[in-house]
């Protein structure tokens, strides 16, 4: 046994080398995970029985995640710290201390320092959020708290993430740049995303961001994710929006709620000698051609984020609440197959596509790039898989905000007029099937009658005795139903004498008592006050038709109020 100590040089060494046990006995506990590992020592026996040893290692330290426990060399002990047991076994004294224990200590220290501070700055961000602004301090803080926050997100942990998820959903085989945010460890209900490249005017970017995330609950944002591309060639504009989003929206990316990527442009294809189609000037064309790519990368990205893919702009305004309502409209086109569903009438906002179908997208979008733009290429591939008609719904969820275009700043004040910032007055329309006797007329089904989309039901002259009935998923308290027949091209077919009644009791596709609440007017019907009009909660809604009629029937909307669930 060496007289002396190692030198601190030698306790650093990077892999210590063992040392057998020793003594009567080979054996030893061990405890897993972290903590301290017993290698060696003795135990008393029975009275007559011989005591058992198990070693002269005592104990030694063993951390979680790095490897086994740390076994020292002979040169680790101290002599003078060392005293021979009952077996004769060199035994340590009480309070030795060990320099080689700082090997495995540096990998216990060093994770423990990580997590610890990444969770230090995630809890101070959030609570930096709730202490007044005024406070000039505070805001010092703050960005300090910000700045951190920002280098933990380039972190190589979550660059590695972020690199399976491309793996996971590059179908155009490009490697973006990840400049801010964490990808979501679950699969969410909805991404939200927008293309952004620099204005020669004004910018709509955080103001857009904003209206996201203020106009969405806490449950609403847990089930959606905002990815922005920004996809301007000029990487010091990128690097200072990313700046200014990671001061701004610090929690949203701590939390997963937003991501800010960036394609490279040497993944671009030319965009040089384009095809001059529509006579459109050649920069036109080159802006039109690139901004095809931009949403068409976008996609590709987020093709397995989410269940639904929504497409917006960097300049707009969203209604409150406008996740629900797209989580409503869907509910009531459960059974129907479509390609896009609209919430805007204008550009590439507020259009909505199964995230299955992304990858078909943006390699469309990548095929046709130079032939036209973006909002004719969708209209393209929603006829080619079949949906001809444009499901369109109102009240429209997103507003156009910007008075410049992208495209050389030139004027562009486009609203939509449909748009409804609070949709606290519009109907709930629980979910429901719908069942009638009434022959209809080509593809004007049923549902268009009650989705609150642009368009209605069309059914050829019903007899007296005719109905066309909603049959709830699920019993609704309802309060308030307005129904609307005919319309502005076709005013003649209308409801001429009708009854609207509310049934309980439901059995499969129909219910067995059904309670009269009012006659239709001049085709339409509208009454409130409607809680106690039943015995119990409603499970169908019918319009029977009472007196037969030539003229054909359009049911332009029904729209149904319910009372908030407590």
């Amino acid at each position: 046994m060496p007289s002396s100590s190692p030198s601190s040089s030698e306790a650093d060494v990077a892999t210590p080398p063992t040392l057998p046990l020793e003594g009567c006995s080979r054996g030893g506990g061990r405890r897993r995970g972290g903590g301290w590992a017993l290698l060696g020592g003795s135990r008393l026996a029975p009275p007559g029985k011989p005591r058992v040893c198990f070693g002269a290692l005592g104990w030694v330290p063993r951390w979680r995640g790095c490897g086994r426990p740390a076994r020292l060399s002979p040169e680790a002990f101290p002599a003078d710290r060392l005293s021979p047991d009952a077996c004769g076994v060199p035994r340590l004294q009480q309070g030795t201390v060990f320099p080689s224990l700082r090997i495995a200590m540096r990998c216990f220290l060093r994770r423990s320092l990580t997590v610890g501070i990444s969770l230090l700055v995630f809890l101070l961000i959030i609570n930096l959020y709730s202490w007044p602004q005024e406070d000039s301090a505070m805001k010092e803080v703050q960005r300090w708290a910000q700045d951190i926050g920002l280098h933990q997100l380039h972190a190589d942990q979550n660059r590695h993430s972020l690199q399976r998820l491309s793996n996971a959903t590059n179908f155009l085989n490009v490697s973006y740049h990840y400049l801010a945010g964490t990808p979501p460890l679950q699969k969410k209900f909805l991404t939200v995303g927008l293309c952004s490249v620099k204005r020669k005017r004004e910018n709509y970017l955080m103001e857009t961001l904003k209206s996201v995330f203020e106009q969405s609950t806490q449950e609403e944002l847990r089930k959606m994710v905002v990815v922005v591309h920004l996809a301007d060639p000029d990487q010091e504009w990128n690097a200072q929006m990313v700046e200014q989003v990671a001061k701004r929206f610090a929690p949203h990316l701590l939390l997963g709620h937003l991501l800010l990527i960036h394609a490279p442009s040497e993944y671009y294809p030319s965009l040089e000698d384009l095809k001059r189609n529509f006579n459109d000037a050649e920069d036109r064309v080159q802006f039109r051609s690139k901004q095809n790519v931009d949403y068409a990368y976008l996609m590709n990205f987020a093709a397995n984020l989410s269940t639904y893919f929504l497409m917006i702009e960097d300049d707009v305004r969203c209604s409150k609440s406008f996740f629900t309502a797209i989580q409503m409209r869907l509910a009531s086109l459960k059974d129907t197959s479509w390609v896009t569903l609209e919430f805007s009438k204008l550009g590439y906002i507020g259009k909505l596509y199964h995230s299955r179908d992304l990858p078909q997208l943006a390699r469309f979008l990548m095929l046709f790039y130079q032939e036209m733009p973006c909002d004719w290429l969708l209209v393209h591939f929603r006829l080619l898989l079949t949906q001809k008609e444009v499901i369109r719904f109102k009240p429209s969820l997103f507003q156009h905000i910007g008075h410049y275009s992208s495209f050389q700043g030139t004027a562009n004040r486009l609203k939509d007029e449909d748009f409804e910032e609070d949709l606290s007055r519009f109907p709930d329309n629980p979910p429901a099937d719908m069942v009638t006797d009434i022959v209809t007329f080509e593809n004007y089904l049923p549902y268009k009658a009650y989705s609150n989309m642009a368009d209605y039901f069309w059914g050829k002259a019903p007899t007296a005795g005719s109905y066309f009935t909603l049959v709830f998923k699920q019993a609704a308290p309802i309060v308030r139903i307005q129904i609307h027949t005919g319309s502005e091209h076709h005013q003649d077919d209308y409801l001429r004498a009708g009854l609207v009644e509310l049934g309980t009791e439901k059995s499969k596709q129909h219910c067995i008592k059904y309670t009269p609440i009012g006659r239709f007017e001049n085709g339409h019907f509208d009454r409130g006050n409607l809680e106690n009009s039943t015995a119990s909660v409603p499970e169908c809604m019918r319009i029977m038709v009472t007196e037969g009629q030539s003229e054909w029937l359009i049911i332009s909307s029904i729209s149904i109020w319910t009372k908030p669930r407590s």
